[in-house]
């Protein structure tokens, strides 16, 4: 007899993309930076005190925290570490909403969000998102008459890379009745001609919470380290109330403060993704697929007529090339792309050349 809450019987966890450790694999279906870390990291691991181990680290990680305040203006009191960005939006379920309250969120979206919201015995409302992958005018209205507790937005986008401009963020905060959880996951990969800030919103707007990682633009992915930027009155309760104790570790805390002191590499490496996310786009459009405008460090592409998404990607595996396909309302005839080396991504148009245009 199972001995599982109803709520949790009843759901299909999280479903991470494959791994490999397998050096010929071509791994482009996790959204993993494809270039390493600031060379401060090895630095660190070699000065790291292992004597430090036998005592608890600081709970609250108050020095990466105080280097995160100093990147965006703002105050320790508006900062929580976390154990990567996942951790934060459970802490904002549970902090927040009670079981049985409705959590917003867009359709399609990070496929976390709704494993969490069933595990919180939730219901979800997901409104669908346009054509061109945009908002549509009356989601907050929808989401307000539902009675969304909470919004769980990702921008930008997942999975299209589509980015909603912070003007159009900032009146949304305003016109929702929830808490509005703004999930930044792949901010650091946006152009910075469009000169995209929404962290001045948690000192205009006090409904507003934004996640952050260095998993992506920090190349840190294997470390599973995040943070939360809101209102002090947001992020204390969590903090002091619901997170869990020691919820980072003394190795974890260091390297973060080291990779943040050289944030210079990582804003090169960014550079690098959005160079090759140019070029991989241009590729990807010369072979008949269409390409939704990322600003991330992925591409979402919609397979060519007469092609099949589902069988592109397992052509593809075959040739030790792992993409993401999901077999998802609305993204049925589409594949997630993580942008890669130059040297993966031209094996990867090589490989789709020959599957495309092939008699």
């Amino acid at each position: 007899m199972s001995r599982e809450r109803k709520n949790i019987a009843a759901i299909t966890g999280y479903k991470s993309g494959e791994q490999s450790v397998d050096p010929e694999i071509i791994k482009l279906n996790t959204n993993e930076n494809p270039y390493p870390p600031s060379p401060f990291i090895s630095n660190a691991l070699a000065e790291f005190s292992t004597e430090s181990l036998r005592k608890y680290p600081s709970p609250t990680a108050d020095d990466f925290r105080d280097k995160v305040a100093d990147i965006h203006n703002v105050k320790r009191n508006n900062i929580i570490a976390t154990r990567g960005g996942d951790e934060l939006l459970r802490l904002m379920i549970t902090t927040f909403v009670n079981p049985g309250e409705v959590i917003g969120t867009t359709s399609p979206t990070y496929s976390l969000y709704p494993v969490l919201a069933a595990i919180q015995d939730c219901p979800l409302k997901a409104i669908p998102l346009s054509n061109d992958w945009n908002l549509p005018t009356d989601f907050a209205a929808k989401l307000n008459d539902a009675g969304a507790k909470l919004i769980l937005l990702v921008n930008p986008h997942a999975p299209s890379g589509v980015l909603v401009n912070q003007e159009k963020i900032a009146q949304l905060a305003q016109d929702l009745d929830g808490l509005l959880l703004l999930d930044e996951a792949y901010v650091d990969f946006v152009d910075p001609g469009k000169n995209y800030d929404s962290v001045p919103l948690i000192k205009e707007i006090e409904s507003v919470v934004i996640l952050r990682t260095l998993s992506k633009g920090y190349s840190l992915a294997g470390l599973r380290l995040g943070y939360g930027i809101g209102p002090h009155q947001l992020i204390q309760p969590m903090l002091s109330k619901t997170r869990d104790s020691y919820n980072l570790d003394g190795l974890s805390q260091f390297i973060g403060c080291r990779a943040l002191d050289d944030s210079t590499h990582a804003l090169k490496n960014c550079e690098l993704v959005r160079h090759e996310r140019s070029k991989l786009r241009i590729e990807f459009n010369k072979l008949g697929f269409q390409v939704a405008p990322s600003e991330t460090n992925f591409i979402l592409v919609t397979a060519p007529q007469n092609h099949n998404a589902a069988e592109l990607y397992l052509a593809l595996k075959q040739k030790n090339i792992l993409i993401r396909f999901f077999n998802h309302d609305g993204l049925s005839n589409k594949l997630r792309v993580t942008v890669g080396t130059r040297r993966e991504n031209k094996q990867l148009i090589k490989v789709l050349k020959k599957l495309i245009l092939a008699p």
